[in-house]
């Protein structure tokens, strides 16, 4: 059974149209005699952990240093040994 409701009768008769929508009725909210909401029960989701497990594939590279990155953050070429002076200086030219 539908029940029609105007926002007012809503705002002023929630709790009692709550009980109803529990108990299987369904109540629809008009202004102006136009429908602009229904009120339905709570259909809780399910959540399922892992749910994609086996189905999404990655690299263990993907989660390695980025060379650009590196020297954005350190000035060192990553290519280069340790102990090389290619360090990038605060007006962006390299340093010897």
């Amino acid at each position: 059974m539908t029940v029609n409701v105007n926002i007012h009768e809503a705002k002023t008769h929630l709790s009692r149209l709550l009980e109803q929508v529990a108990a299987g009725e369904r109540v629809v909210i008009s202004k102006a005699g136009t429908p602009v909401a229904d009120l339905v029960p709570h259909q809780a989701a399910t959540v399922t952990f892992g749910g994609l497990k086996g189905e999404v594939a990655y690299s263990d590279q993907a989660f390695g240093l980025d060379p650009d990155i590196q020297r954005m953050f350190y000035g060192l070429d990553p290519d280069r040994a340790a102990g090389s002076s290619d360090v990038i200086g605060s007006d962006g030219d390299a340093a010897s």
